[in-house]
């Protein structure tokens, strides 16, 4: 594509991949889409591709889910304390790129969303944007872009809200990329999500 952004030197991914997933039933980010790829893989495939460089963050119980990831060249972290919430594989998907510029932060469960979108936001972080995300129809999706200065706030997150009280901290910073991709606001949460 000649208008996708080029991905932006020292901004890296951080797919959040370690919840349970409770209520789709069995393991959804391992779930095969329409064209035979796991939820989680495509997910991290998307951001591979706009981002070139990013980790996704695991339950070290997930074993399939792992091998999924060696199986597609996916780069991985375990994060011992995942059951903690969301907040803690944030954190520690941090933790584990400690050199970066910034992050765009994506949802293990939401694999349409097109890698110029993440791409975009990206490039509005490397433009000095503190914070960015990505709407659609009026609605903020993901994922979500933050500059390295936030770093000591994302840190210090707890509990399953993620990075919420960062981004509402914040919101007068944030970036808006309006975009045409509806796949921001489509997360997996049972069957009848994925698309046929």
């Amino acid at each position: 594509m000649e208008d996708r952004p080029k991905p932006s030197a020292g901004i890296v991914g951080i797919l959040l991949a370690a919840g349970q997933g409770s209520r789709f039933g069995s393991n959804k980010l391992c779930h095969a889409l329409a064209d035979g790829t796991p939820v989680a893989v495509r997910s991290a495939m998307n951001l591979r591709d706009a981002l070139g460089e990013m980790i996704a963050v695991v339950r070290p119980g997930d074993s399939v889910l792992r091998g999924h990831f060696d199986a597609a060249g996916i780069a991985y972290v375990l994060c011992a304390d995942a059951a903690e919430g969301m907040a803690a594989t944030l954190v520690c998907g941090i933790r584990a790129t400690p050199g970066a510029a910034g992050w765009v932060i994506a949802l293990g469960d939401m694999p349409y969303i097109r890698p110029d979108t993440i791409a975009a936001v990206a490039a509005a972080i490397a433009d000095d944007a503190r914070l960015a995300a990505s709407f659609f129809d009026g609605g903020r999706g993901h994922p979500v872009g933050f500059a390295a200065s936030l770093k000591d706030e994302l840190l210090a997150l707890q509990g399953d809200e993620g990075a919420r009280r960062v981004i509402v901290g914040h919101k007068e910073q944030l970036r808006r990329i309006d975009c045409d991709d509806p796949g921001i606001l489509a997360d997996i949460d049972v069957p009848a999500d994925v698309r046929p």
